[in-house]
């Protein structure tokens, strides 16, 4: 049964747990890559009405050049997990081995948004 009384009443136990902050990832792109990459995005939405196919053209540029960009990244940040672990002798401790693994795991769940 609802008590109104003992609602009304401010708990003396916390109402919400402590948060546990998670450090964000790195990103992929530097600000000024993504900002460079948006600015063109935007301009061409802004461009759509007076010229649409050239606005299509520079969107698809902007495309282009974000995929190229996040390409590289994400070469660059395989190579440096890989060389992180790879070259290791066989006494490497299995928890240098399990955060190379949950490095993998994150950026892979990054990309496919898991």
């Amino acid at each position: 049964m609802y008590d109104q009384a003992r609602a009304q009443q401010p708990s003396d136990q916390p109402t919400h747990r402590p948060e546990h902050h998670v450090a964000a990832p790195d990103p992929l792109l530097s600000p000024d890559e993504r900002d460079a990459v948006l600015q063109r995005l935007r301009h061409a939405i802004n461009a759509f009405a007076e010229n649409p196919r050239q606005a299509l053209e520079e969107a698809e540029g902007a495309f282009d050049d974000a995929a190229a960009q996040l390409a590289n990244a994400l070469a660059e940040r395989r190579r440096a997990m890989h060389d992180h672990w790879q070259d290791r002798d066989a006494t490497t401790e299995a928890e240098e081995l399990r955060l190379a693994l949950r490095q993998y795991r994150e950026v892979t769940q990054r990309l496919l948004r898991v």
